[in-house]
């Protein structure tokens, strides 16, 4: 039986990204192990932050893999993190939910998502 699971986000440089994910997006410090490993948690989500290493995954390569953060009003979200240095890409508003997408430091996909109300 799984009893937990977690994200990897490749790193290049676990002072910039800890402080990235605590600081600004004001996630959890869960763990942390010199500048080897680093896992962050917010609600329903660890996310595991690991550098890179010699023949393993590049940081900010890959688009088919992005971790989301629900919000409940993703203007003062974006406002907020905007105040903090992020820049927003893409912002979807079709449908149910809209979506912002941004990236950390090393270029990893992230995105805020507020369910919106029909009719």
């Amino acid at each position: 039986m799984i009893k937990e699971a977690n994200v990897t986000v490749m790193i290049s440089e676990m002072d910039r990204s800890v402080r990235f994910y605590v600081d600004t997006l004001g996630l959890k410090l869960k763990s942390r192990h010199a500048d080897q490993f680093a896992e962050v948690e917010c609600p329903g989500l660890t996310i595991a932050l690991h550098p890179v290493f010699e023949h393993g995954p590049r940081p900010g390569n890959s688009e088919s893999l992005s971790v989301g953060f629900g919000v409940e009003d993703i203007d003062i979200e974006m406002a907020n993190l905007k105040g903090k240095g992020v820049s927003f890409g893409r912002v979807s508003n079709d449908g149910p939910v809209k979506l912002a997408f941004f990236k950390d430091p090393d270029g990893n996909p992230l995105y805020l998502s507020q369910t919106q109300k029909w009719g």
